[in-house]
């Protein structure tokens, strides 16, 4: 086999052990362009010069630094509008329906990325203020990237990217233009937070969520990965509680564990404990 080749596995399964994402063979060709700016920066000139790296105990910090570079953190505000339209129309008002006693909700973006889409959720909640007036909205936004989420919890975002996915309202009335870019304003800031947290884990807060977003983060885990994050998301929510899935990851490994509450929307709900398997998957 070519050196290079047994070098490009060995970074995809660096990636694969750490994350549990897969670089199947037709996505490989992405090593090369995510990882130009760590070869530029460390004067590493090939895929073979990495690997050895890899293996001095002096670079433990690399290996990270691999991980991250090679995850795909594309995210913008509001992605797939009819969504966020029917969760405001639809999810929620469901949700304020079987909480009105509680008057209390607490949701999981999976893979929040830069903090677009949590801070999405939040803008939706805030523009049905009347609805939600004494209600308490907690929002977590976990992701596998250390360094998107520490991008995330400066809530800053430049102008490119303050103009994918917001109307020039949303811009003005939601975040204040600042010299290091748009800041989001303390009232949209204060109900979100973040974790650094992998969906193959335990959850954060079992039974705890009334509603998960999980989009675009599952189809790159192969299906037996896929298996184990559903019995993470559903050791996660509560038992009447909803999941969200991205358009095309409708798989067969959520029928264990979830069932469909709204195919359109690839909206799920938990199936009963007792109709789920004995064990979750081990992490």
């Amino acid at each position: 086999m070519d050196p290079d080749d047994i070098a490009i596995g060995i970074i995809a399964g660096l990636l694969e052990a750490r994350t549990g994402q897969k670089l199947t063979e037709d996505r490989r060709w992405r090593i090369a362009p995510a990882l130009a700016g760590l070869f530029r920066d460390r004067g590493i000139s090939s895929n073979q010069d990495l690997v050895v790296l890899l293996t001095q105990p002096d670079e433990s910090s690399l290996a990270q630094d691999v991980v991250e570079a090679l995850l795909n953190n594309e995210t913008y505000f509001f992605r797939d509008r009819q969504i966020f339209d029917y969760l405001a129309s639809g999810v929620l008002a469901d949700l304020s329906a079987k909480r009105a006693a509680e008057r209390k909700l607490a949701i999981w973006c999976v893979g929040c990325s830069t903090g677009q889409e949590t801070l999405s959720v939040a803008m939706t909640f805030l523009e049905q203020q009347a609805r939600w007036d004494g209600w308490s909205i907690e929002i977590l936004g976990t992701d596998v990237s250390a360094s998107a989420v520490d991008f995330a919890r400066t809530a800053t975002y430049s102008n490119f990217q303050i103009q994918r996915g917001l109307g020039v309202g949303q811009m003005l009335g939601f975040f204040t233009e600042t010299p290091e870019g748009w800041r989001a304003r303390d009232n949209l800031r204060q109900m979100v937070r973040y974790e650094v947290h992998n969906v193959l884990h335990p959850a954060p807060y079992p039974g705890q969520f009334d509603l998960i977003l999980c989009r675009n983060v599952l189809l790159y885990f192969d299906g037996p990965v896929r298996a184990r994050a559903f019995a993470r998301l559903a050791e996660a929510l509560a038992p009447d509680g909803k999941l969200l899935l991205g358009g095309g990851e409708t798989v067969l490994e959520k029928g264990a564990y979830f069932r469909p509450s709204e195919e359109r929307f690839a909206l799920y709900e938990p199936l009963p404990a007792g109709d789920r398997p004995i064990r979750a998957h081990a992490a």
